[in-house]
């Protein structure tokens, strides 16, 4: 039930595309898809995610892909990702997704106030082996009137489910390492991805 509430609030209040063969039309539609595709895995994994790629990096990818192969298959000839070193890359973790193919928008009020469907709220964990990066996928209806905007995750864990909830609900009741405000150093903030912003 909350997987179909929530598809139709994305559904319902995201604006037609335009008339024309523009490239507003086609991000509309993408940004739309990449939003469907990350909230049907929180009912049912797509037997298309392969098993090995089911983390916080691999459903971004996954969702990423799958909308691009449905509205713009041409895109999809090459990789949509880069690599460490800047080139094109069919995979890319969480880390060199942030750095390589996606730009930040902020930590603040108006960052998050800015967010659409598809871009990224990103945190760092320090651990004994080092650094691990976590990406949360923003799902956010064109008109908020309709539905607040939610996160859409994978967890990391080998076997766990996708994850989702409330986005604003983070700030105050996510333990502090998981909030997405500026006060917490874990919180690297807002990302979009960058061919979405040309």
């Amino acid at each position: 039930m909350l997987f179909l509430s929530l598809t139709l609030a994305l559904a319902a209040s995201t604006p037609p595309p335009p008339a024309s063969d523009s490239r507003e039309a086609r991000d509309v539609l993408l940004r739309r898809e990449v939003g469907q595709v990350a909230l049907a895995q929180f009912q049912k994994f797509d037997p298309l995610w392969h098993p090995d790629q089911r983390d916080c990096a691999g459903l971004v990818r996954f969702a990423y892909r799958s909308a691009y192969k449905r509205f713009y298959a041409e895109r999809v000839e090459r990789p949509l990702w880069l690599d460490v070193q800047g080139r094109p890359a069919e995979f890319a973790d969480a880390e060199t997704l942030l750095t390589r193919s996606f730009a930040p928008l902020g930590r603040d009020e108006a960052a998050l106030e800015s967010l659409r469907t598809g871009d990224l709220v990103a945190f760092r964990q320090e651990h004994d082996s080092g650094p691990v990066f976590h990406l949360m996928l923003v799902v956010r209806p064109e008109d908020k009137a309709h539905a607040p905007a939610r996160v859409v995750y994978h967890p990391g864990e080998k076997g766990a489910a996708v994850r989702t909830g409330v986005l604003h609900r983070l700030a105050t009741e996510a333990p502090l390492e998981w909030r997405p405000i500026p006060q917490n150093t874990a919180f690297l903030g807002f990302f979009r991805f960058k061919e979405w912003m040309q």
